[in-house]
């Protein structure tokens, strides 16, 4: 199948895809809706972390200071009587993305290891400042006590509640997320971003400025794994410190490796696949960790690209076989 054709075929299935994600919001009881739910909330997470790790080559420890920003800043605007679910998305994503500025602008300069390690440190006075700023944060109560606004639009409002309706809004946040990062990363900013990752002294060499494109790449990944921190505190109905902890910082670590490291939807593969198996453990033992950690070493060992980039791999080499 040739280039054109190829992609029609890619953009046809994909329409069926969200359509049948979509249609799953009226079967599913609501428990599965709940795990649904927090798979597309923690996959978006992925998603943003994999535009610094998968494109970028930039291995961050601390996305988890913007996810619980963008938690936090939507505690505090419904606390005190916001109930726009439109304003409160935009303040989370806003609060990461200023969050991410100085940070970033240090962090950037940096690479490989050195980078990590920043990135980590940071993300712990982040997390020191949600315990200690009781009078903003809450301390390790974390920010509580917030109904579940409506989400209106453009002539009904619509419960957020409801675990259909929560959702459907993670599943809508999800798919547009996807499709402004799949323009960004075929963008020329994108293939500047990638060829800084294979060679940045070929960037330099050009003219280029790398601080400034991976600075760029840092606060849109804070952008968006912000966003998923405004989803994660209206789903929970609750921010605390633990949101902004380095520890949570290994979710989308673990989710983009298990599903495929610059594989554009690999992070939201390896977010489904890291969420069944927890289900599927924890149904039958409550060290789940352990058992959970047994099964996911030799899943990496044994699939170095990931679930979907070892799937794509797979595809590939059959599609050059087919006569």
């Amino acid at each position: 199948m040739g280039g054109p054709g190829r992609a029609a075929a890619v953009r046809f299935l994909a329409a069926g895809a969200v359509a049948a994600l979509v249609a799953l919001a009226f079967f599913l009881p609501s428990y599965a809706l709940l795990v649904a739910t927090e798979i597309l909330i923690l996959g978006t997470f992925a998603l943003g972390f994999n535009l610094l790790f998968g494109y970028a080559g930039l291995l961050s420890f601390g996305q988890a200071a913007f996810f619980g920003a963008g938690a936090y800043a939507a505690a505090f605007l419904l606390l005190h009587g916001v109930q726009s679910v439109w304003l409160v998305l935009l303040a989370g994503t806003v609060a990461a993305a200023l969050l991410a500025l100085p940070l970033g602008a240090l962090a950037v300069r940096r690479d490989e290891i050195y980078f990590s390690i920043l990135t980590l440190g940071l993300g712990m006075m982040v997390n020191a400042v949600a315990w200690n700023w009781r009078e903003v944060t809450g301390g390790s109560d974390g920010l509580t006590g917030f109904g579940v606004p409506k989400l209106g639009l453009v002539v009904v409002e619509v419960a957020l509640a409801r675990p259909r309706n929560m959702y459907l809004l993670a599943l809508a946040v999800a798919v547009l997320v996807v499709l402004l990062l799949r323009r960004i990363v075929a963008s020329p900013f994108g293939l500047l971003l990638q060829a800084s990752r294979e060679n940045r002294e070929r960037i330099a060499f050009v003219g280029g400025s790398v601080a400034r494109l991976r600075l760029a790449a840092f606060v849109l990944s804070a952008s968006v794994s912000g966003l998923a921190g405004v989803l994660f505190a209206i789903f929970n109905r609750v921010a605390t410190p633990d949101m902004a902890h380095w520890s949570f910082s290994a979710r989308p670590v673990l989710m983009t490796v298990l599903g495929g490291a610059g594989t554009f939807l690999g992070p939201l593969v390896g977010a489904a696949a890291f969420y069944g198996l927890e289900q599927a453990v924890t149904a039958y033992t409550q060290n789940w960790m352990i058992v959970l950690g047994a099964l996911l070493v030799p899943i990496v060992i044994l699939l170095p690209k990931g679930i979907l980039g070892t799937a794509t791999d797979l595809a590939g080499k059959l599609r050059r076989r087919a006569p």
